[in-house]
C-alpha cells in the first residue's frame, strides 16, 4: 500500500533532487499487493505528470498557485487550462425503467445518439462564475427548440458541472479558460430515449477530455445527474447508462451509488418511436402517489426476475420481467395512443416482452435475434399507425450498447 506525507519511508526513503511528487511509504516486498499511488485529495489512481496536483509549473509561470496540505508545503501549481484544442464525444440513446425498474434500472442501446464538440475559448477579462465559462455556439437537429443559454441547456449544465468538479477536485481554472460547445441532436426531444441524458453525457465527456481527462467515466455521471435534475428530475437511470453503457442499477442517488450489470448474452431490442411527444415531467405527474401492498409485491417480483435475467443472461426472463410492470406502465399506457395494441402485436409477433421506454412514447421490445426483431418491428409499427393513428419517426432493431459515451 502507499501512504502520503509525514511517515518515513520503510525503504528507499531518500528523495532525489528536484523530485516534486509527494513522499510515499511502501510496504516491504511480498507483504502486500503493490498498488498505484493514490492522490489523497480525490482518492483515485494518480495520473502522474498528467495529474493537475502533480504537474510541474512551467518555467516563468507568473501566477503560480500555492498547493495546500502538509505534503505540498512550498510547492506551486499553475492554473488549469484546456489541454487540447478540440474534443468531441458521442452518447447513445437509453432505455430507462425497463418495465418494473422505475428510476433504478436502465440500459444503453446502439443506434442514434447525440454528439457534442468542445473547444477552448478565451474569456476577455476573466470569468465571474462557472456559467460564464461555458457557451453554446450552435445546436443542430432540435428544430430551433433548445436554448443556447448554457445554464438552461442540459449540455451546457453538464459542461458547467464538469468544470465545477475540476475546480473542486483538481485545482483552480485559468482566469480566462472557457469552453465552447456545439451540440448535434440525433435523438428527438421527449421521445423516451434519454434525449437530455445523451446531450449531458456527451457534453460532460467532451469537456473532461478537453481538459486532459482528469476523471474516469464514472465520475462524469455526477455532472450529468445535475443536468438531468434541471430537465426532468433527479434520477440516474438514463444518465448512468448513457455514460457507462450496458445495464446499470442505481442503488442510491443520495449518495450516488451505481452498479453496472454484466449481461453474458447478446441482447436485441426493437425500438419504435411514434410522432408524439411525452414530456418526462408530465408523464411523471400521472404516476400514483400510493399503491397497494399486492401491487408492490408483484412489481418487486417482476423486477427481481428482470435483474436475475440480466446477470444470468436469460433472455426469456429479461423479456418476461420487463413486460410485467404493475405500477408505472398501467398509469402511462393510456396516455400513449395505441400502446396497448403495440404491446399485444409485439408479443404475438414473437417478442419476449414489451414495455414503454422511459416516459414514452417509444415502445421497446426484447427479442432473441435480429431476424425475430424484423417481424416484431413491422407488427409494432402497424399498431401505432392503425390503432394509435400516429406516424413513425424512428424504428430499428438494435443491440445493447456496452460502451456508453465515447470520443469521436
Amino acid at each position: 500500500f502507499f501512504f502520503f506525507a509525514s511517515v518515513p519511508t520503510l525503504e528507499g526513503g531518500a528523495r532525489r533532487a528536484g523530485d516534486w511528487r509527494p513522499k510515499m511509504a511502501t510496504m516491504a516486498p511480498g507483504s502486500a499487493k503493490f498498488l498505484a499511488p493514490v492522490d489523497s485529495r480525490h482518492l483515485r489512481p494518480c495520473a502522474g505528470a498528467r495529474c493537475p496536483h502533480h504537474r510541474k509549473p512551467p518555467a516563468g509561470d507568473k501566477q503560480p498557485r500555492v498547493l495546500q496540505g502538509s505534503w505540498a508545503r512550498g510547492r506551486v501549481l499553475r492554473a488549469i487550462d484546456p489541454a487540447l484544442t478540440y474534443s468531441a464525444a458521442f452518447a447513445p440513446s437509453t432505455v430507462a425503467n425497463l418495465g418494473p425498474g422505475f428510476d433504478l434500472l436502465g440500459c444503453a442501446v446502439e443506434g442514434r445518439g447525440d454528439t457534442v464538440t468542445a473547444k477552448p475559448f478565451e474569456l476577455a477579462g476573466g470569468a465571474k462564475s462557472l456559467e460564464d465559462r461555458v457557451v453554446i455556439e450552435s445546436i443542430e437537429g432540435d428544430q430551433g427548440r433548445l436554448t443556447l443559454e448554457s445554464k438552461n441547456n442540459c449540455a451546457g449544465i453538464a459542461a458547467i458541472e464538469t468544470l465545477r468538479l475540476i475546480e473542486s477536485e483538481c485545482g483552480a481554472l485559468g482566469k480566462g479558460a472557457g469552453v465552447s460547445l456545439q451540440l448535434e441532436k440525433g435523438l428527438p426531444l421527449g421521445s423516451g430515449l434519454g434525449s437530455s441524458a445523451a446531450s449531458a453525457a456527451a457534453a460532460a465527456m467532451a469537456t473532461n477530455v478537453l481538459f486532459g481527462s482528469p476523471f474516469p467515466k464514472a465520475k462524469l455521471v455526477e455532472a450529468g445527474i445535475v443536468s438531468e435534475a434541471a430537465v426532468s428530475g433527479y434520477h440516474a437511470d438514463n444518465i448512468a447508462p448513457a455514460v457507462l453503457g450496458g445495464f446499470v442499477l442505481v442503488k442510491s442517488t443520495k449518495p450516488l451509488i451505481l452498479e453496472p450489470l454484466e449481461c453474458p448474452s447478446d441482447l436485441w431490442f426493437v425500438v419504435v418511436t411514434p410522432v408524439f411527444e411525452a414530456p418526462t415531467k408530465e408523464m411523471r405527474a400521472v404516476l400514483p402517489k400510493e399503491i397497494s401492498m399486492q401491487l408492490h409485491i408483484e412489481n418487486t417480483g417482476a423486477c427481481g426476475e428482470l435483474l436475475l435475467g440480466i446477470v444470468q443472461g436469460n433472455v426469456k426472463d429479461i423479456g418476461h420481467g420487463l413486460s410485467s410492470d404493475t405500477i408505472v406502465e398501467p398509469a402511462r399506457a393510456p396516455l400513449i395512443p395505441g400502446f396497448s395494441a403495440v404491446k399485444a402485436n409485439a408479443i404475438e409477433a414473437g417478442a419476449l416482452g414489451c414495455t414503454i421506454s422511459g416516459a414514452g412514447p417509444t415502445a421497446v421490445a426484447v427479442v432473441e435475434s435480429k431476424e425475430d426483431g424484423r417481424a416484431v418491428l413491422a407488427a409494432m409499427k402497424e399498431a401505432f399507425t392503425n390503432e394509435g393513428n400516429l406516424e413513425i419517426q424512428y424504428a430499428d432493431v438494435v443491440k445493447l450498447c456496452k460502451t456508453g459515451a465515447k470520443t469521436v
